[in-house]
């Protein structure tokens, strides 16, 4: 699996909005050449609501743990439910104790920096994981639109794409 199809199968869920930060785009450039994806049904960046899920492509100050700077190594992080993480997991996100490799590619693990909040990460999945990422990110962007018609006030489930 590609960041490219990560980005097409987002692209492909109704109310998606998908921010590829660059140059010129008066975004921090330590956020260059990652991408966040956010349930936006009117065009911009919804506030004060964070992307549900991410690809970052490099290893940040207080994260490197995934080992993301040699090249080609990238890693999508998703929010998902309690009862997802303890699934994926074995653990709660709270309670997380397990040692981990968190650089070991195509395995769902707890993100290294957010597991406790209910984050899990990808290093480039692979044959292993693609089914996995792609229902998760399907998943987290229905939460998404559901908090977000809540708080319009709507009912209701959300609609599967």
């Amino acid at each position: 699996m590609s960041i490219e199809q990560i980005i097409a199968a987002v692209r492909g869920l109704e109310g998606a909005l998908v921010v590829v930060p660059g140059p010129g785009d008066g975004s921090p450039e330590v956020a260059w050449g990652d991408v966040f994806f956010s349930y936006a049904p009117d065009g911009p960046m919804p506030r004060p609501a964070q992307p549900y899920a991410t690809v970052v492509t490099k290893n940040y100050p207080d994260d490197s743990a995934s080992d993301l700077d040699p090249p080609d190594r990238w890693r999508v992080n998703i929010h998902v439910d309690r009862a997802t993480f303890r699934e994926l997991t074995g653990e709660e996100p709270r309670r997380l104790s397990l040692p981990r490799d968190h650089a070991a590619v195509d395995r769902v693990m707890p993100h290294p920096v957010y597991g406790p909040l209910g984050w899990i990460s990808v290093v480039n999945p692979g044959e292993r994981t693609t089914d996995t990422v792609i229902r998760l990110l399907r998943d987290a962007h229905d939460a998404a639109r559901a908090r977000c018609e809540r708080r319009r006030g709507r009912s209701g489930p959300p609609e599967r794409d």
